[in-house]
């Protein structure tokens, strides 16, 4: 085979899994500053099925075909001019950065070394693809919501990618972890460590009572999430409802001078030291991976249907042979 080409994941049109075909790309060298690496694995993120559906085309563009894949992990193959910090040979993980878009489902992929970390010593790198989304939850709870030993934490969507990593980093803080998740992934959510597994169905809103912190991987419903912060509380969403964009957004934005409490919305963008930290927090043992099903490169489609279909517990998690 041309090793001039790699294989990638790609689409021609937007629509649903059925779209995804792996086809033959040009393979990438790695330009001044930045490191070519061999990709041993990627994770499903549910931004990926928002910009394969069109549902985010105003960001995306219509011009085909388009790529998939946002984290990885994998080995150093090259460097680029004065790229620095990274050897050949290193096994690291890493999210493509804002401005780069998706491209991480693939045999290759350049990116600026401060966009990688390390991947701890004897974590297996397709495991380890399930945890770069993680850095999102450390920069909800640490950075963005400053959660205390001591206070009462809601997850919401705590069995997802980035619910899973905040139960277990909510334990860890020394937070009482209030989880919701379907009935079928209460004992899941149990084992990551969360006190009170909760079936969001079932359960309305005044049983649960109020929350110094709410963390939200939704974007639905808002304003009744919010309701559930107690006075000085702090609400954290890392998405919007894709049906309604500009009403969900626009109350994000209002709730900084309306209501109690401000929702802060991010999107993760996670660098070197965050990475660091992360290696960090598994080296000790306060975050693992949570991996449901590892599919083979060319059933990425039927990874998107299965994280659509919902009931995921962790990661759907797809090798690169």
């Amino acid at each position: 085979m041309d090793d001039r080409t790699m294989k990638a994941v790609l689409f021609d049109r937007f629509g649903g899994p059925e779209v995804l075909y792996v086809g033959r790309v040009p393979r990438p060298g790695p330009a001044p500053g930045e490191v070519l690496v061999r990709v041993r694995a990627f994770s499903v993120n549910g931004g990926e099925l928002a910009a394969r559906s069109g549902r985010v085309r105003l960001v995306t563009g219509r011009k085909f075909p388009q790529r998939i894949g946002l984290d990885f992990t994998g080995e150093i193959a090259a460097l680029g001019a004065g790229a620095t910090g990274v050897a050949v040979g290193d096994q690291v993980w890493g999210v493509l950065g804002r401005s780069s878009g998706f491209g991480s489902a693939a045999e290759y992929v350049t990116v600026r070394p401060e966009r990688l970390g390390r991947v701890p010593d004897g974590l297996d790198l397709v495991a380890a693809a399930a945890l770069p989304v993680a850095t999102t939850a450390i920069t909800a709870l640490r950075d963005k919501a400053a959660l205390r030993p001591g206070e009462r934490l809601l997850v919401r969507g705590a069995a997802g990618g980035v619910g899973n990593a905040a139960v277990q980093l909510g334990r860890a803080y020394g937070a009482e972890v209030t989880a919701l998740a379907r009935v079928a992934n209460l004992d899941f959510v149990r084992t990551l460590g969360a006190h009170h597994p909760v079936d969001h169905r079932t359960v309305s809103p005044a049983e649960l009572g109020l929350f110094d912190v709410v963390l939200d991987t939704a974007g639905t419903d808002l304003r009744t999430v919010r309701r559930m912060l107690k006075p000085g509380g702090r609400m954290v969403t890392i998405a919007f409802d894709l049906t309604r964009p500009a009403a969900s957004l626009g109350y994000i934005a209002a709730s900084a001078v309306h209501g109690r409490g401000r929702v802060r919305f991010f999107s993760g963008n996670p660098d070197r030291a965050l990475f660091d930290d992360l290696a960090r927090q598994v080296t000790e043992g306060k975050l693992r991976p949570a991996v449901d099903t590892v599919f083979p490169l060319e059933e990425t489609a039927a990874a998107h249907r299965a994280l659509e279909a919902g009931g995921v517990r962790g990661k759907y998690v797809v090798k690169v042979a």
